[in-house]
C-alpha cells in the first residue's frame, strides 16, 4: 500500500511539473515581456515597440489603431478586409483641414438645403391642390428635414483629397439609408430631362439621357440616382458589341464603389443595391406625367418601363419588375452645382467612339510625351491622377471613360471623380490592355497607389477576396459573380508586370529623373538639384517585401522611380 502511494504522488508530482514547464511559465513568460501577437516576423516590416508595430513616421496615426494581428499563415482565418484597412498605408493622416480644404461649410450648406426644403413643400402644396381641383388622389409622404442626416455629413465630408475619409462614419450609415428609406418621389434625371425626349438614332453614340434611370427623393431629403438591373450576373458583353453601345449594369456600380474604397481612392459616391418596387415607389410616387407615361404592364403581367426614347432606338428596352419588384442601384448624389460646381474634362486618352476611327493615342507610342507638355498634365497631380484612374477603369474593364470632373474650388491639384462605372465589369475572361495606356505610356505611378497594388497582390491581402468580403455587406449580394472576382488578381498582376517593364526607361539621364522625382513629392523629397531622397518612410514601407514576400531594394520592387 505504501509502495502505491509513493507511486501516486511521483505520477502527479510528474504531471504537475509538466503542467508548470509547457502551460503555466509560457503565459508567465508572454505577459512579462507584452508580446501578445502570434504575427510571425515577416508579417511587418515595421518597427517593433513593446510588442506592437509602430511605424516612426511623423505623419501617420500611432497607437491600437496600427496594432496588427495578421496570422503567420497567409491562407488563416479572420476579416481580411479588417487587417488590409488596419495596415499602416490605410492609416496615413491627412493635414488639418482648414476651410480651404473642404468644399463646404455646414452654415452655408444648411442655408442652401433650407431654401430647397422650402421650395418643395410649396410645390407638394400646390400639386395637391391642384390634384384635388381634377379628384386626383395623392399619397401623402412624411417628409422631415435631418440637419444629421446622413447624405448631409457625406456632403459636409467632401475635402481636397477625397469624397470622405477613411474612417467617416456617414458613409455606412448613407449606405444603409439608400437601401431601406422610404422613397417619397421619382423623376427622369437632369440630363434625360434636357433630352426633351428627343431621339436621334443616327448618332452612334446616344446622350448620356438615353439611358434608363432616375433620381429618386428619400423622406429626409436623400436624392440617389437608380439604375435597374439589365443585365443578369452571369451575362457578359456580347462580342459584337462595341464598348459604346454596352449595357449600363447596375451591379457595376455598386462593385467599382467597393473597389474604389479598396484601392483607398475614395473618389466614387457611396453606391448600394436596393430591390426597389416600380409600383409602389416609383409609378405612385412620381409627379412627372412623361414618367407615368412610360410604364405600362408586359404579357406576362410585369410592371414595366423605358426611357424618353420610346422604341424608335433598338439599344433602349424597357425594363420590368418581377411582377413589380427590381433590383438596381442607388448611388448618392453630390452636393448641387449651384453649391459646388464642378466642371467636366475630355480625357486625354478618350477614345474614337466612331466604328473604325482611332486617336492618336492609339497609334504614337510617344503620345504622352506631348501631353506632359499641355496644362494642366505638365504640373502638379493631375497627370498622376489620370493614371490613377486608368488603374481603376483596367481592373473593372470599363472602357467609356471619355471625360472627368473636378470640383472647381481646388482648382488643378484637387482630385478626379470617378463617376458612372456601370460599364465595368462586362467581360471576366478579356482583359483591355488599351485601357492602361496612360501608365504604360507615361511610366509614371503615384508611390501610394504602387504600394496599395503591391499590398493587394499579396495572400494575406489578395484582392479578390477582399472584394468579396466588401461586397457581401450588399443587400443584394452577391453583386459580382466568380470568374469576376479572380479577373481582379489577374488583372492587378497585369498591372504590376506593366510597372516593372518601365524600368529601363526610368533609369535614363538626369532629365527622367527630375520628371520621376515629380511624381513622389508626396511622399518623398527631393534635394536642391531635383534628386529623389530615398526616406524613411521608403525603407519602413518598401524596402524589406517585394510582391511575392522576399526580400527586394526599393528600385527592385517599385521598377521605375525609386534610386
Amino acid at each position: 500500500m505504501r509502495r502505491d502511494r509513493l507511486l501516486l504522488a511521483a505520477t502527479l508530482t510528474a504531471i504537475l511539473s509538466a503542467d508548470l514547464y509547457f502551460i503555466l511559465l509560457p503565459k508567465l513568460r508572454s505577459v512579462g515581456s507584452g508580446e501578445f501577437c502570434s504575427c510571425g516576423p515577416d508579417n511587418l516590416s515595421l518597427p517593433v515597440q513593446g510588442g506592437l508595430a509602430t511605424p516612426r513616421l511623423y505623419n501617420w496615426t500611432s497607437s491600437a489603431a496600427l496594432v496588427l494581428r495578421t496570422p503567420a499563415d497567409p491562407t488563416g482565418g479572420g476579416s481580411k478586409m479588417e487587417r488590409l484597412f488596419a495596415h499602416p498605408l490605410y492609416n496615413i493622416q491627412t493635414p488639418a483641414l482648414g476651410p480651404e480644404e473642404r468644399l463646404l461649410q455646414a452654415e452655408q450648406l444648411m442655408d442652401y438645403y433650407r431654401r430647397k426644403v422650402s421650395r418643395w413643400e410649396r410645390h407638394m402644396k400646390l400639386y395637391s391642390e391642384a390634384a384635388a381641383l381634377n379628384n386626383i388622389t395623392v399619397t401623402q409622404h412624411k417628409v422631415t428635414f435631418d440637419p444629421d442626416a446622413s447624405w448631409l455629413k457625406f456632403h459636409l465630408g467632401i475635402s481636397r483629397y477625397a469624397l470622405y475619409s477613411r474612417d467617416d462614419l456617414a458613409v455606412p450609415r448613407l449606405l444603409k439609408d439608400m437601401g431601406s428609406m422610404e422613397i417619397v418621389n421619382a423623376d427622369y434625371t437632369q440630363d434625360e430631362k434636357a433630352l426633351k425626349g428627343a431621339c436621334d438614332c443616327t448618332q452612334v453614340v446616344k446622350p448620356s439621357g438615353h439611358h434608363l434611370k432616375l433620381a429618386l427623393k428619400m423622406q429626409n431629403f436623400a436624392k440617389a440616382m437608380f439604375k435597374p438591373m439589365r443585365q443578369q450576373r452571369d451575362d457578359q458583353t456580347p462580342e459584337d458589341f462595341f464598348y459604346f453601345v454596352d449595357f449600363q449594369r447596375h451591379n457595376a456600380e455598386i462593385a467599382a464603389f467597393h473597389l474604389d474604397r479598396i484601392l483607398d481612392f475614395r473618389r466614387v459616391p457611396p453606391v448600394a443595391g436596393r430591390l426597389v418596387n416600380v409600383t409602389g415607389e416609383v409609378l405612385q410616387v412620381t409627379q412627372t406625367d412623361d414618367l407615368r407615361a412610360v410604364f405600362f404592364t408586359s404579357p406576362a403581367n410585369n410592371t414595366c418601363f423605358f426611357a424618353k426614347c420610346l422604341y424608335v432606338c433598338k439599344t433602349e428596352y424597357a425594363v420590368c419588375g418581377s411582377p413589380d419588384l427590381l433590383e438596381g442601384s442607388m448611388s448618392a448624389y453630390l452636393p448641387g452645382l449651384s453649391i459646388s460646381p464642378r466642371i467636366s474634362i475630355p480625357n486625354p486618352w478618350v477614345r474614337s467612339y466612331t466604328f473604325a476611327g482611332q486617336e492618336e493615342w492609339e497609334a504614337n507610342p510617344f503620345y504622352c510625351d506631348n501631353i506632359k507638355k499641355l496644362y494642366p498634365y505638365n504640373s502638379g497631380n493631375r497627370l498622376l491622377n489620370i493614371i490613377d484612374m486608368s488603374i481603376f477603369d483596367f481592373l473593372t474593364g470599363n472602357m467609356d471613360r471619355h471625360h472627368y470632373e473636378v470640383f472647381t474650388k481646388f482648382g488643378d491639384e484637387g482630385f478626379l471623380l470617378h463617376l458612372d462605372n456601370a460599364r465595368g465589369f462586362g467581360k471576366h475572361a478579356q482583359d483591355e490592355m488599351s485601357i492602361l495606356a496612360p501608365l504604360t505610356q507615361c511610366c509614371m505611378i503615384k508611390r501610394s497607389t504602387l504600394l496599395r497594388l503591391q499590398l493587394l497582390a499579396q495572400p494575406e491581402f489578395r484582392l479578390s477576396d477582399v472584394m468579396r468580403e466588401s461586397l457581401e455587406g450588399d443587400p443584394l449580394r452577391p453583386v459580382l459573380t466568380e470568374p469576376h472576382l479572380l479577373a481582379l488578381d489577374r488583372r492587378l498582376q497585369t498591372i504590376l508586370r506593366g510597372v516593372r517593364r518601365c524600368r529601363p526607361a526610368a533609369g535614363g539621364g538626369g532629365g527622367d529623373h527630375q520628371g520621376l522625382c515629380q511624381i513622389h513629392r508626396e511622399t518623398s523629397d527631393c534635394d536642391s538639384d531635383g534628386n529623389d531622397q530615398v526616406t524613411e518612410e521608403d525603407r519602413l514601407l518598401s524596402g524589406h517585401r517585394g510582391l511575392h514576400g522576399e526580400a527586394q531594394s526599393p528600385g527592385e520592387q517599385t521598377g521605375l522611380s525609386w534610386f
